[in-house]
């Protein structure tokens, strides 16, 4: 299983389990007028859309470069992950909202046993997604199917404390409500997280320290390679395309230093999956006057 179909399968499982989860949530949260199961439900509104963005931005990012996109269209996961963040965020405040309004007017939790099997439905069914899409995610690197696995992980984490809140809010009138507004910052927290790491590809942020000193490390076992310089590196999708100056002896042909060059290029591409193009340009080096 490639890629993207991964990621076409996380979407559409994603979608099936949170509209279940979300008719179920918002049934029982409306008859109990439980904040925190309202929140949850709301919750699980946002992660179908994400999952809808997973979809859609799955489907752009799978198409090849043509004319208009020479490096293809690898960023749409990024863009679409951005929309997902946004949506988070602006739930997450519209939940808090209902919260205080709900505290103003004095409307607290009716116990029900239905609100403890709805908990734990989510619970069962959020952490078999999560445990599925964190496998999937290691194997492709698919910000779009990371961006779900860290949904599907925090509504384990939210519901988890939903059911908490509801099981002492006999003791503690106040804790459903408290629950409901923790469980909006997490999400809040999510979203801010997820948005700079998308911002920071389409930004055309440099590649991270380790995956630099790997090429830095191939191109030091070439001794022919007397210097580099002018290094750079460009988000392609979930890969990079670096750029960088060799130095090399003068007195060397031209099809010899190149062909330095050409090695280089297929050893870093075969060895270091995270890139996607290298381009070597060769400046030969006067070596009796160095």
């Amino acid at each position: 299983m490639d890629r993207y179909k991964s990621a076409k399968i996380t979407g559409i499982l994603g979608m099936i389990g949170n509209v279940f989860l979300l008719i179920i949530k918002a049934i029982a949260g409306i008859m109990s007028n439980s904040q925190s199961l309202l929140a949850d439900a709301f919750n699980s509104a946002g992660d179908i859309f994400s999952s809808l963005m997973t979809f859609i931005g799955n489907k752009i990012s799978s198409k090849e470069a043509d004319e208009d996109h020479h490096m293809g269209h690898g960023k749409a996961e990024y863009i679409y992950s951005m929309l997902i963040s946004i949506a988070m965020f602006l739930l997450s405040c519209t939940m808090i909202k209902n919260v205080i309004v709900n505290l103003i007017h004095k409307e607290y939790l009716t116990y029900s046993n239905w609100l403890i099997i709805v908990c734990v439905t989510t619970i069962i069914v959020k952490a078999s997604l999560y445990f599925y899409t964190s496998y999937l995610y290691k194997k492709h690197k698919n910000i779009l199917i990371l961006a779900n696995s860290k949904d599907h992980r925090n509504d384990v984490l939210i519901t988890t404390l939903t059911l908490c809140s509801i099981l002492f809010s006999s003791k503690f009138i106040y804790l459903d409500s408290i629950a409901g507004v923790l469980i909006s910052m997490w999400i809040m927290n999510t979203a801010v997280k997820l948005f700079i790491e998308s911002y920071d590809v389409l930004m055309d942020k440099s590649m991270d320290k380790s995956t630099k000193d790997k090429v830095l490390k191939i191109i030091d076992k070439h001794k022919e390679v007397l210097k580099i310089n002018h290094f750079n590196s460009t988000p392609v999708g979930y890969r990079y395309q670096i750029s960088f100056t060799i130095f090399v002896d003068g007195n060397m042909s031209t099809f010899e230093s190149h062909d330095i060059a050409n090695a280089l290029e297929r050893e870093i591409e075969k060895e270091i999956p995270e890139i996607y193009l290298t381009i070597i340009h060769v400046n030969p080096v006067d070596i009796n006057n160095e």
